[in-house]
C-alpha cells in the first residue's frame, strides 16, 4: 500500500514554437529511470497549442492513445484514412496496432490544451482503429469515459466543496487537469498539474477547494 505525490512543478517541460507540454512520465530525451511507467501507463502528457500549431505526421505501433481535450479543438488525421476533430465532452481513442502515422493540430481559433494517455496494449500488432465518442459527465460525480481492457479512464467536474471517493483499485492515478483539491491526511493541497499514484489503497474522499476537474486513470490486472 502506497501513495505517491508528484507535483505539476516537478514535471519534464518541453517547449517548442506554439506548444508546451509537461509530461508525468520519462519522454524522449527527459530520463528518469525511477520514473517510466505506471502499470500500463507510459505517457501521460499535458499539451498546450497554439492556434494551428501542433504535431504533424508521425508515426505510432502498438499503443492506445487517448486524448481528452480541456479548451480548444484538436484535429486528427491518419494514415488509415481517419479524420475527426475533439473538443471538451469528447474523449478519442486511437489504436496504433501494427503502425499508424497520424498529425494532431489546434484549431485556429484559440489554443487548445489537452491532456494525452498512452497504453500498452493488451494484444499487439492489431489492426489500427479511431474513434471519437461523446461523453455525458455527471456534474460532481465520477464518470467513466473509456474503458480499454483492465484499464479504465473516470472524470469529475466538481465545484468548491464537492467531495468524490476515489475507485478502489491496485493502481490508481489521479490528475488535477484543473482546479484544485484541499489539504487532506495525505497531502497539502494539490493544485493543477498534480497527481497521486495509489497502488493497493482504499477508496479515499477527495473535496475540491475550487471548481476542480479531475482525471482519473484505474488499473485492476
Amino acid at each position: 500500500m502506497s501513495v505517491e505525490i508528484r507535483r505539476g512543478t516537478g514535471r519534464f517541460l518541453t517547449r517548442g514554437e506554439g506548444h508546451f507540454t509537461r509530461h508525468s512520465f520519462s519522454f524522449g530525451a527527459h530520463y528518469d529511470p525511477d520514473n517510466t511507467r505506471f502499470g500500463p501507463l507510459v505517457c501521460h502528457d499535458d499539451h498546450l497549442l497554439g492556434p494551428g500549431r501542433g504535431f504533424d505526421d508521425h508515426p505510432h505501433r502498438d499503443v492506445e492513445i487517448v486524448t481528452w481535450v480541456l479548451t480548444g479543438a484538436l484535429h486528427h488525421s491518419d494514415s488509415s484514412g481517419h479524420t475527426g476533430v475533439v473538443r471538451p465532452g469528447e474523449v478519442q481513442v486511437l489504436s496504433a496496432g501494427s503502425g499508424v502515422t497520424h498529425a494532431e493540430i489546434a484549431g485556429p481559433d484559440g489554443p487548445t490544451r489537452f491532456v494525452q494517455a498512452w497504453l500498452n496494449p493488451a494484444v499487439q500488432d492489431a489492426a489500427p482503429a479511431y474513434s471519437v465518442t461523446p461523453v455525458s459527465l455527471v456534474p460532481g460525480e465520477l464518470t467513466e469515459v473509456v474503458r480499454i481492457g483492465d484499464a479504465v479512464l473516470r472524470v469529475a467536474r466538481l465545484a468548491a466543496g464537492d467531495t468524490v471517493v476515489l475507485p478502489e483499485e491496485p493502481l490508481l492515478h489521479v490528475y488535477v487537469a484543473s482546479g484544485a483539491l484541499v489539504r487532506s491526511s495525505m497531502a497539502e493541497p494539490l493544485a493543477e498539474g498534480d497527481a497521486f499514484r495509489f497502488t493497493d489503497e482504499p477508496g479515499h474522499a477527495v473535496t475540491a477547494a475550487v471548481p476542480t476537474e479531475l482525471m482519473v486513470w484505474s488499473f485492476s490486472g
